[in-house]
């Protein structure tokens, strides 16, 4: 278990060994100090994660200290203790970066509540700081999760389309991410400080696609009051992503075609056209070339906007990134729910490991959010995800019957493993065990990198 260490400084000796007591009780390492300058000093031989700070010290000013602490250690969280409740003073605290504020005389509640808290926040920074990592910083795009090579292959292609002005299409299953790319895209490119729009084609008729897209004039059909720009409009500069573009009807398709040709487009009710400056990202989750043979997408159509094609992997495709996205999600849902998840028990990483996900990254997340609501321990155990999953785990996992609890622990090990590169200090982080226990179980399940 991760230890978290705190610093006290109050020059209450009672005040500052009563929040000592409380919180070595809960498994913080606690130091106390009367003053600010020799916590300074210890500061710097070994900097604390968590601060308490009262205002008013015999020779620093409590918000000095915040200060300070700021500065030169941005990541430890500082929570300040007063014995004069004052709205101006918390609300100075928070602005110079204090994480809460606690009044005199506090209760045990308080105090445990903060810590625990901080303690969250401090913890998923960590977690946060390792995912960015094991990314690498040469292939990491924001809002990304993977260290595939089918996603370093994505990663490295968003880097390079972003920096040239021409349409993409992106062209993958429902969940893996398309709007995330597209924005990835539009970040990395010129267009950055413009606008980025999203337009879902689907389910529309083409009179509210004109519309939306190319805006109308007053008076150009009933209820049409006043002037309204069009997403192409009001993008200007920016980007323009037209999702699930496959469901657009062919009569509009001909307009849009138009729009790409021209790089104009003319309002409804209007009869002066508009240039226009934007980038056109499309995103389907059908395959456009049988739509093509079956007459319901234009093939003009689809090589004005297939200028660069990018296909993003199905989750099942790189398995390898499964452990890695767990870890996000749970850091993601600790905070969201105010949990403590810390680990995925050996039979439920098994399941998730061998599991298809047909609704790729999005399943995993809606999986792990469900698991993280309902864990009533700090593992997520297999009784913590979906039915479809245990039922899985009924079957056993190469429909061989049910596994014994050494075979899943065999299989499991091997594959983080394998997974990791036989990295043992990735492998023993992943499986939530200390390095000399995974070695112990190597020797005993004959796992080495020539086995």
């Amino acid at each position: 278990m991760k230890i978290i260490r705190v610093a006290v400084i109050d020059d209450e000796e009672i005040s500052g060994n009563m929040i000592k007591r409380i919180l070595d009780a809960e498994g913080f390492e606690v130091e106390t100090f009367l003053a600010g300058q020799p916590f300074l000093i210890r500061m710097r031989q070994n900097p604390f994660q968590l601060v308490f700070i009262d205002l008013n010290l015999p020779d620093h000013d409590g918000m000095e200290i915040l200060r300070l602490i700021k500065q030169a250690y941005e990541e430890t969280e500082a929570i300040i203790i007063t014995g004069h409740a004052s709205i101006e003073s918390a609300v100075e605290a928070t602005q110079k970066g204090a994480f809460h504020y606690l009044t005199k005389p506090s209760r045990r509640h308080d105090i445990l509540l903060l810590a625990k808290r901080a303690k969250e926040k401090i913890l998923l920074q960590e977690e946060n700081k390792k995912l960015k990592l094991a990314m690498g910083k040469d292939n990491l795009v924001a809002g990304f999760v993977g260290n595939s090579p089918a996603m370093q292959e994505v990663f490295a292609m968003v880097k390079k389309v972003a920096m040239v002005n021409c349409n993409v299409l992106l062209q993958a299953e429902t969940g893996t991410g398309k709007q995330m790319v597209a924005r990835a895209i539009h970040a990395l490119s010129p267009r950055m400080n413009h606008p980025f729009v999203y337009f879902n084609c689907g389910g529309f008729t083409e009179e509210l696609i004109c519309s939306e897209l190319f805006g109308h004039e007053k008076g150009a059909f009933t209820g049409a009051s006043m002037a309204k720009k069009g997403l192409f409009e009001a993008a200007a500069g920016g980007t323009v992503l037209l999702d699930e573009i496959g469901e657009m009807p062919l009569s509009m398709q001909i307009k849009l075609l138009h729009v790409l040709q021209e790089r104009e487009v003319l309002r409804v009710g209007g009869t002066k056209p508009i240039e226009l400056d934007i980038r056109i990202i499309a995103a389907t989750n059908k395959d456009l070339k049988l739509a093509i043979q079956k007459g319901s997408f234009r093939d003009d159509l689809f090589y004005r906007l297939n200028v660069v094609g990018l296909h993003l992997p199905r989750l099942a495709e790189r398995r390898d990134d499964i452990p890695l996205l767990i870890s996000h999600f749970i850091a993601k849902f600790n905070m969201a729910f105010g949990k403590n998840l810390k680990r995925v028990s050996s039979h439920a990483m098994e399941l998730l490991l061998a599991y298809d996900f047909p609704g790729n990254v999005r399943e995993l997340e809606n999986i792990i959010q469900r698991g993280v609501a309902l864990a009533e321990s700090d593992e997520l155990k297999v009784v913590d995800l979906p039915v479809s999953l245990r039922e899985l785990a009924m079957r056993g996992f190469d429909g061989e019957g049910i596994p014994t609890l050494e075979e899943v622990e065999e299989r499991h090990i091997e594959k983080v493993l394998k997974l990791t590169g036989y990295n043992n200090q990735q492998t023993s982080s992943i499986l939530g065990i200390p390095r000399t226990t995974l070695w112990r179980r190597m020797r005993k399940y004959g796992l080495s990198e020539e086995s």
